[in-house]
């Protein structure tokens, strides 16, 4: 196996439905352990919590996620996003269409000066996406 570079998401108390809404926009298989399941829980009360997500899709992707215990500081920022970029543009049109709905779109998914289709958008979870269909070829 080669070695892989994966997006981890951290939230708190919304893994599951975030990694759910992940589930359903780019398909896959989605595999979820709580606190409660691997006996790594302290507080009871997090029993249900995300200890750890994985979603692999078939074309490729990966994207994991958890919930941050109560005892841990959990300080969301905006020093990160997560780029999907290739040359299927109605794939990646269907990605834009379900991760901006319901979220905000910061940059129009539009033609870029680069020559490519960019946009960005952060999804319902205030998880930051960057968009970029490869342009024709010169």
């Amino acid at each position: 196996m080669s070695t892989r570079l994966n997006p981890y998401l951290g939230f708190r108390d919304t893994a599951r439905q975030a990694m759910e809404f992940y589930h359903s926009v780019f398909g896959g298989e989605l595999t979820v352990n709580t606190f409660g399941d691997l006996n790594m829980n302290e507080d009871p009360a997090e029993a249900e919590k995300i200890m750890h997500s994985m979603l692999e899709t078939p074309n490729g992707l990966t994207l994991m996620a958890s919930d941050t215990p109560n005892s841990m500081g959990y300080n969301p920022g905006t020093n990160h996003s997560i780029s999907l970029s290739g040359d299927d543009a109605a794939e990646l049109r269907g990605y834009w269409d379900k991760l901006s709905a319901g979220g905000t779109v910061t940059v129009p998914l539009e033609r870029a000066p680069w020559g490519d289709t960019f946009g960005m958008c952060v999804d319902r979870f205030g998880v930051p996406w960057m968009v970029n269909i490869l342009g024709a070829k010169a």
